[in-house]
């Protein structure tokens, strides 16, 4: 019996540290090397859910933080201002080193940093999509939390490979070791009857129903000035993008197409859209929306009205639009 125990225990050791170096050479070159994790999955021989099953791991192991210890003083005065001009509670401003750069990774730290001081046990979270949220994943200090329920707010988009809407939620809740609850469904469906049925019939108005009592809600914006062919292919076509802009379209918060009032417009796409309305957002404890960019600034005035968030994290040049804007 004892000759059989130790080739055993060697063995196990053995898959141990294999996984735990396959694990450290994922995260290098994530982190250290920028690369992407479909690239990881060819270096390593791997699939691409087991590079996101490694990072992840990695996470919750506490083998990778990324924090930001500077208050960003400078911006007081401004996030002062936001918070009075639009009835904020909190405000939080990214640097960025010019205009016309691309502020999403900065917003993203910052963002993932104020998550993770805001998760806790038996929330309910509410969570969107898109590139800004994605990229909030590696500054999320992951840990494990007791009852967490984490919920899709919008289906799923077929085309869009890193930024789909259930990726993400699983993500978020595999960090926390939370249950994910996601829809089963396109994002847009061909028509309204489609969508009926698929929220009546198929059990999808059940999740939703969820979003009446979140706990926190973490939600992102979409432009309309151009198309963003990232994860809109195949559902937008740029007919549709010119209809709703005749319409009074300014963008979009989860498919739910505003315009500059923050109102839904009157469209077709609204009504084809498997996602949480904007009413049912609003009943959230705490609203984050964090967004940014120069095409992003008439979108994220109009979503501040229709949601009215209770936290906005943004980039300094998105914030000193809102503050000049003369509508206001």
């Amino acid at each position: 019996m004892a000759q059989n125990r130790t080739p055993r225990a060697t063995q196990t050791a053995g898959r141990t540290s294999e996984l735990d170096r396959l694990r450290s050479r994922a995260v290098w070159l994530y982190y250290a090397e920028g690369m992407k994790q479909s690239e990881i999955a060819d270096v390593l021989g791997m699939t691409r859910v087991s590079i996101v099953r490694l990072l992840a791991d990695a996470r919750r192991r506490n083998e990778v933080r990324v924090t930001i210890s500077s208050p960003l003083a400078e911006f007081a005065q401004a996030e002062m201002e936001l918070r009075e001009r639009y009835g904020i509670g909190e405000v939080i401003l990214a640097p960025v080193h010019e205009e016309d750069a691309d502020p999403t990774l900065t917003i993203a730290a910052i963002a993932g940093a104020y998550i993770s001081s805001r998760v806790g046990d038996g929330m309910s979270v509410g969570v969107g999509w898109g590139r800004t949220l994605h990229s909030t994943l590696p500054f999320i200090e992951g840990r494990t939390v007791e009852n967490l329920r984490v919920i899709s707010l919008l289906g799923g988009i077929s085309q869009a490979r890193r930024f789909n809407p259930a990726e993400f939620a699983w993500q978020f809740a595999e960090l926390f070791q939370g249950e994910g609850y996601l829809i089963p469904a396109p994002a847009l469906v061909d028509s309204p009857e489609t969508r009926h049925a698929l929220l009546e019939r198929c059990g999808l108005a059940s999740i939703f129903e969820m979003a009446d009592k979140l706990d926190l809600a973490l939600l992102s914006t979409g432009g309309i000035a151009q198309l963003e062919t990232s994860y809109r292919t195949g559902h937008l076509s740029e007919a549709d993008r010119q209809s709703l802009i005749e319409h009074g379209a300014v963008g979009d918060v989860l498919y739910n197409f505003i315009d500059s009032n923050g109102n839904i417009i009157d469209h077709p796409v609204n009504n084809r859209a498997i996602s949480a309305k904007l009413e049912r957002l609003r009943n959230a404890r705490e609203r984050v929306l964090l967004s940014g960019g120069r095409d992003k600034y008439r979108v994220m005035r109009a979503a501040i009205k229709a949601l009215s968030p209770t936290v906005l994290i943004t980039d300094e040049f998105t914030a000193r639009s809102l503050l000049s804007d003369p509508e206001e």
